[in-house]
């Protein structure tokens, strides 16, 4: 691929820490300490902070009294919203792979997902195994050097799903047969496979963004998730962030750890005044839908 160089005519230039300063002040926000102000920004990239910006001006000027802390509050509490995601996200998808793992070696075998005969797409399970076996390849924990040895590079499924992603977790359970998925839905959920598939692809999305410091706060979804009737008129609307939380306590099996992140949400929310959860989804009883979805 050749770079035409001639199209740098039309990016902006750089602009010192100084200068983004300026532009800020002439923008309307307040900036009561220029030096706090430089730090904030030597720290987080003023591209970075202008995602956050998007609600306190209009017309390219910030409301009166909006100032250069109440951009870094909201970076702050969108930073400690991810980190409570990610924990409970990695909880959600380790019992994935118990369900997918326990079911895959009882029914067909310690190595039956090797063989393409027990998912429904031929294309889809060779990438599969060729995704897999890279992660094998690239792994460096004790147990995936223990069955190379061992037993010579094959892997039982229960160790094979140990390396996997969110993502590729959440292929590996659409492919599976509809009777295996529907085991696993209505086993542990009583919830039809469809939406449980569905979700999956939504929490491996939501945990790539976290993962990647992406933003949450007034974020729309692009991938949205499968929601029932019931759900919609609860208020709750499929593309906020407010429906993975709710889609979260649906398949999040330890309620005392779950009542738990519930009141960090709430602490969270109640230390940042500034934040607008209606940017983010959130109904006016988010708390109840939140501690009555178990």
């Amino acid at each position: 691929m050749v770079t035409d160089l001639s199209a740098n005519n039309n990016i902006k230039k750089p602009t010192t820490f100084e200068e983004q300063i300026e532009i800020l002040k002439a923008r309307n926000m307040v900036i009561s300490d220029v030096e706090k102000a430089k730090n904030i920004l030597k720290r987080i990239s003023y591209y970075r902070l202008s995602a956050y910006m998007l609600t306190l001006k209009e017309n390219d000027r910030f409301y009166d009294g909006v100032s250069l802390e109440d951009v870094y509050n909201l970076y702050e509490f969108d930073k400690k919203l991810r980190n409570l995601l990610l924990g409970m996200l990695e909880s959600i998808e380790i019992t994935f792979r118990t369900h997918i793992a326990y079911l895959l070696a009882h029914k067909y075998g310690p190595i039956g997902y090797l063989d393409k005969n027990n998912f429904q797409n031929d294309q889809y399970h060779n990438d599969m195994i060729l995704q897999i076996n890279k992660e094998i390849d690239r792994s460096d924990e004790l147990f995936i050097k223990h069955y190379k040895d061992k037993y010579k590079g094959i892997f039982p499924i229960w160790v094979a799903i140990e390396v996997t992603s969110f993502g590729l977790l959440s292929k590996i359970f659409s492919n599976m047969k509809n009777v295996d998925k529907k085991e696993i839905a209505e086993s542990y959920y009583n919830i039809p496979y469809r939406y449980i598939e569905s979700w999956l692809y939504v929490f491996s999305t939501i945990r790539n963004i976290c993962a990647h410091y992406g933003r949450l706060y007034n974020r729309k979804l692009t991938i949205t998730p499968r929601l029932d009737k019931k759900d919609k008129m609860k208020g709750i609307n499929n593309n906020s962030i407010f429906s993975v939380l709710y889609i979260m306590g649906k398949v999040y099996l330890n309620k005392p750890a779950w009542e738990s992140f519930v009141t960090n949400i709430k602490a969270l929310i109640e230390e940042y005044e500034n934040v607008d959860i209606k940017l983010m989804g959130f109904p006016a009883k988010w708390e109840t839908l939140l501690r009555q979805v178990q």
